[in-house]
């Protein structure tokens, strides 16, 4: 069974950056697609982004493409979230969760293990 721990979230200024990291364990955890997602308060949880089990795919959302990048490192099995050009809107709780398949379109299809989340707040 894979297990994910979200590590990296905290308070950043418009226009800053943060990294987010997710730590995963578990001998088959680089067979899965790995997603992370963020629900901000009184909002649904929302796709943000993922990358394939070789890392050759990825997805992003309309809202994060071109600031968010995703990565795969399979040295220290992680999966990681570069955040750049942060807006107060992307202020929420941030999980990482695996999947069936990280679709170029539509996201993390199917997650099914998730992280405890992390928080990110972006206020001045």
């Amino acid at each position: 069974q894979v297990q994910l721990v979200e590590s990296g979230g905290g308070l950043v200024q418009p226009g800053g950056s943060l990294r987010l990291s997710c730590a995963a364990s578990g001998s088959s955890w680089n067979y899965y697609p790995i997603g992370w997602f963020r629900q901000a308060p009184g909002k649904e949880r929302e796709g943000v982004s993922c990358i394939s089990s070789r890392g050759s795919s990825t997805y992003y959302a309309d809202s994060v493409t071109g600031r968010f990048t995703i990565s795969r490192d399979t040295a220290s099995n992680t999966v990681n979230l570069q955040m750049n050009s942060l807006k107060p809107e992307d202020t929420a709780v941030y999980y990482c969760a695996t999947g069936r398949v990280c679709s170029t379109y539509g996201g993390l299809q199917q997650p099914s293990v998730w992280g405890q989340g992390t928080q990110v707040a972006v206020s001045s």
